[in-house]
């Protein structure tokens, strides 16, 4: 599955429970607010966000209130509400549609997430123990179902534009998903193959959060636009960074003990850059060999396969890559007004750059 920013994991708040919007969510993302008037703004729409959240999930039935509030209350980073009220600072943010656009973004991402834990049989989310684990498979599938009927509700009081939107949006997640479950086919470049996916999977619904905040903050067309780019790649870099991680830290900056894809034979950006290297040195003949084998459950195998990942040449062109992307997404802002809400986008940047160097 392809989720930025650390987002398996890290409750928030008593029990797990989130409360208020704070700046110590910005800094785990890497974002500066110098200006504290985009500060205010941004962390009073968050914390409209957090209230409509638990409101926008109530049912008259009390299991399915439970339920899908269950991961609502377990936190998160809440980065696609963050990119709707960052993109609502290019028009008004005081508009009252900005909110509830952000909690159809968040709705959305929330539902795939209890559609991807019953396919990869996830134990935990966000520290706590999934839905599908606490509860059942078919009541983690329902619970996401209804997740995306209340999205689509709320996208309907915005406009039959939010609403085409959001669908196309979520067709692009369906097609992701099942892009990453068939595999390329054959004839198909890997590596494009899963960057196509994470754009998918990921970017897609980035993309329209940033569109989402310009659009119902009365942006113009023209900086819709590059908030929607700027969305899409940012999402891919995030992603794309975390792959790193999973290989380079030694701490558990990534959200996950280090090599844990290796170990689930998962094919990041790294071990398929590995993979297709003609490099004919011992080190990256063996790391081939090893990386052939499928998931590294054996403790000594997997040791071996991360140390020499770590030296590749395959992980440094991985840090190319993302620090491409980095650039992409802050080239994609250069039609918005300098400024600080300008310069917040652009310390997202800054932070994947450093983070994977």
């Amino acid at each position: 599955m392809v989720i930025p920013a650390g987002e398996r994991s890290g409750a928030t708040g008593s029990g797990g429970r989130r409360g208020r919007a704070s700046t110590s969510q910005f800094g785990a993302l890497g974002l500066h607010l110098a200006d504290p008037r985009v500060e205010a703004s941004v962390l009073g729409l968050l914390d409209g966000v957090e209230v409509e959240l638990r409101a926008s999930v109530a049912s008259a039935d009390p299991f399915v209130t439970e339920a899908a509030r269950h991961l609502v209350e377990a936190g998160g980073k809440r980065f696609r509400p963050l990119l709707v009220a960052l993109g609502a600072q290019f028009g008004d943010p005081t508009s009252p549609r900005v909110v509830p656009a952000a909690v159809v973004m968040e709705l959305t991402h929330l539902a795939t997430l209890y559609h991807d834990d019953v396919m990869d049989e996830a134990a935990v989310r966000r520290g706590a123990p999934s839905a599908n684990s606490r509860w059942t498979n078919s009541v983690a599938i329902l619970v996401g179902d209804y997740l995306f009927a209340r999205a689509a509700d709320i996208a309907a009081d915005l406009g039959p534009e939010a609403v085409r939107l959001q669908a196309r949006t979520f067709a692009r997640l369906v097609h992701g998903q099942i892009a990453e479950t068939v595999g390329p086919r054959a004839g198909d470049d890997p590596v494009a193959h899963y960057l196509h996916v994470i754009a998918e999977k990921t970017g897609s619904l980035i993309a329209t959060s940033a569109r989402f905040g310009g659009m119902f903050g009365g942006a113009s067309t023209e900086h819709i636009e590059a908030l929607a780019g700027y969305g899409e790649t940012i999402g891919v870099a995030f992603q794309l960074s975390d792959d790193l991680l999973d290989i380079a830290s030694e701490s558990m900056q990534s959200g996950k003990t280090p090599g844990t894809d290796l170990r689930e034979g998962v094919p990041t950006l790294p071990v398929l850059y590995a993979r297709a290297a003609d490099d004919f040195d011992a080190s990256s003949l063996r790391l081939r060999e090893i990386l052939a084998t499928g998931p590294l459950t054996d403790d000594a195998l997997h040791a071996e396969a991360l140390g020499l990942l770590r030296e590749s040449p395959a992980l440094k062109r991985a840090r190319e890559t993302v620090r491409s992307y980095a650039e992409d997404a802050r080239a994609r802002l250069a039609p918005l007004p300098a400024g600080p809400s300008r310069r917040a986008l652009e310390s997202l940047c800054d932070y994947i750059a450093d983070r994977t160097s």
